[in-house]
């Protein structure tokens, strides 16, 4: 049995296929520096991060992008002897526009490096690629519509693509409005025994998300809607684990099985707290599922669907299982971070910091609240409890300096336990925290003395509640006031689910004096508390709210 979620922690926007023996999935990684997160598995039950495509400025330069803009709903797929990627670098999400544009990148192997990047147009998000059986390339994408008096989702368009000339040819034609649902996004199209069957999202990427089907002999429509719309919802039961279930795409397997892989979401109150709303908030963020499909009539249909199960039957394949484990400590060797670290909008380079002599050192820039040049190296929460814990020497001498462990949601809201200076007491130990763009100092700023090089910086997340300790020795750890509600560095919270991210863990090292002072970090280590990663679930069968 496959257990879901596959992908725990923030990996939305799920686009999946298959190669020979061999499938992978692409998700969305917004804001988050290298583009697109690319997984690798032999079964749909294990899988291990294989590519982060977009490493380069020149493929993707996200400096001064919003909150949540950056890579939308990458596609992944395979034809003609490589692989093709298609994504959206979204530059704006509040307001009429969007100014999202879209591009392509191939490559010849899934690890190697990725084309530089074509531009193909800026009419709208989640881009993907159809290949015909005719040969020839479509790029599908919904279209963005500012007007005043027009609906922003104006439909699905679809305009073939010319590799050999690099660009888009031919009219743009919107060949899909939707079903009642309404926000009609993220098409798949795939070319099975005589049609046409369009795969969308809908409903919106907050609870009401759905997952809708449409087909058609034509290319080009009319496409009727599957008569058991939506396929894949949790709407109609707000006490399931797997909320938010919509938005994703479909693989055969080699003995000729369908699996749709799609996003979801896990509210931490069905943990037995609830917070504040019926359906509770998701501070992993939006994660990828995967479900069984079967036809009837013509038509694929989710397996036990609409409702997303949280064990569905693996395929007749092999189980293969991989070493890869992002779990523990982490000694920071070599020149390159672990690719489970990434950076807020641009790489990591001498401009941010260095590894050097088995250390991390980060070089201060801008502040948290940063869309531009944050030193800032962090990784997803995965787990609904785990322990976070790095080890750092930093010696600031004034208030504009600052180093230490941060919880971050995005510039507006997150935690810092962080080491800088202040006039009557010199350097200090101090928890700063900025709620949707509210910053406070919360409780005393604690002297450390001269003599304490390294300091020890921990969080503690258990589920609904995040606590900050710290160490001078590595063996007695003090605790530090207030403790802190999960919840608010969820999308549900911070904009009502208007932003598409997730919470992460990390170090950061500010200096807005100009002096760059460096922050060194020897260690940093993230823990899982539940036995796997799946024991939420059972904690809920327990509770009996399974």
């Amino acid at each position: 049995m496959i257990q879901n979620p596959i992908l725990t922690g923030f990996h939305p926007d799920p686009s999946i296929c298959r190669v020979g023996d061999d499938y992978y999935v692409a998700t969305s990684t917004f804001e988050w520096f290298p583009g697109v997160m690319i997984y690798h598995s032999k079964d749909l039950k294990n899988w291990r991060l294989v590519s982060r495509p977009l490493n380069r400025i020149s493929q993707l330069n996200m400096t001064g992008n919003p909150d949540s803009g950056g890579v939308w709903a990458p596609c992944l797929s395979y034809a003609d002897g490589m692989f093709w990627l298609i994504y959206s670098d979204i530059k704006i999400v509040e307001g009429a526009w969007k100014d999202g544009h879209n591009y392509l990148v191939t490559c010849n192997e899934i690890d190697g490096e990725w084309s530089e990047p074509v531009y193909l147009n800026s009419a709208g998000f989640d881009p993907s690629l159809f290949h015909g059986e005719d040969g020839k390339k479509y790029l599908l994408n919904m279209v963005w519509d500012y007007r005043p008096n027009k609906h922003s989702f104006n439909g699905i368009a679809l305009q073939e693509y010319d590799h050999a000339q690099k660009k888009l040819v031919g009219k743009s034609e919107i060949i899909f409005t939707g079903s009642e649902l309404g926000l009609t996004e993220a098409p798949h199209l795939y070319q099975i025994d005589g049609y046409y069957y369009l795969l969308t999202a809908e409903g919106g990427t907050k609870y009401e998300h759905a997952a809708t089907l449409a087909r058609s002999k034509d290319l080009t429509g009319p496409y009727e809607l599957h008569p058991k719309n939506p396929i894949l919802s949790s709407w109609g039961n707000p006490l399931h684990p797997l909320q938010k279930a919509g938005h994703g795409s479909m693989v055969q397997t080699q003995d000729g099985q369908w699996y749709l892989a799609h996003l979801m979401a896990r509210p931490i109150h069905r943990l037995g707290k609830k917070i504040t709303e019926e359906r509770g908030y998701c501070p992993l963020g939006r994660e990828t599922a995967i479900q069984k499909m079967e036809w009837e009539n013509g038509w694929p249909i989710v397996t036990n669907g609409p409702l997303p199960s949280t064990e569905v039957e693996a395929p007749n394949l092999p189980e293969v299982k991989w070493e890869q484990s992002f779990t523990g400590k982490d000694l920071f060797e070599g020149k390159e971070l672990l690719p489970c670290y990434q950076t807020l909008r641009i790489p990591f380079s001498d401009e941010l910091g260095e590894i050097k002599d088995g250390t991390l050192r980060l070089f201060g820039r801008e502040s948290l609240g940063s869309r531009f040049t944050q030193s800032h190296v962090a990784r997803r929460w995965q787990d609904f409890s785990f322990d976070a814990e790095t080890v750092v020497s930093f010696s600031p001498d004034s208030f504009m300096q600052a180093a230490g462990l941060v919880c971050y949601y995005n510039t507006a809201t997150w935690v810092s336990l962080q080491i800088t200076w202040c006039e009557k007491k010199g350097r200090v130990l101090q928890l700063l925290s900025s709620d949707r763009g509210n910053v406070a100092v919360d409780g005393e700023s604690i002297p450390l003395p001269d003599e304490a090089e390294f300091v020890y910086l921990r969080t503690a997340v258990r589920e609904d509640m995040f606590t900050f300790t710290y160490s001078l020795d590595g063996q007695t750890y003090e605790k530090l006031a207030p403790s802190y509600s999960s919840y608010k560095l969820s999308d549900d919270y911070v904009n009502g689910g208007g932003f598409f991210t997730g919470a992460f863990v990390g170090m950061h090292c500010q200096d807005t004096s100009g002096n760059r002072s460096t922050a060194t970090f020897t260690s940093f280590s993230y823990n899982p508390v539940y036995e796997d990663k799946h024991m939420h679930i059972k904690s809920m069968e327990k509770q009996g709210t399974v």
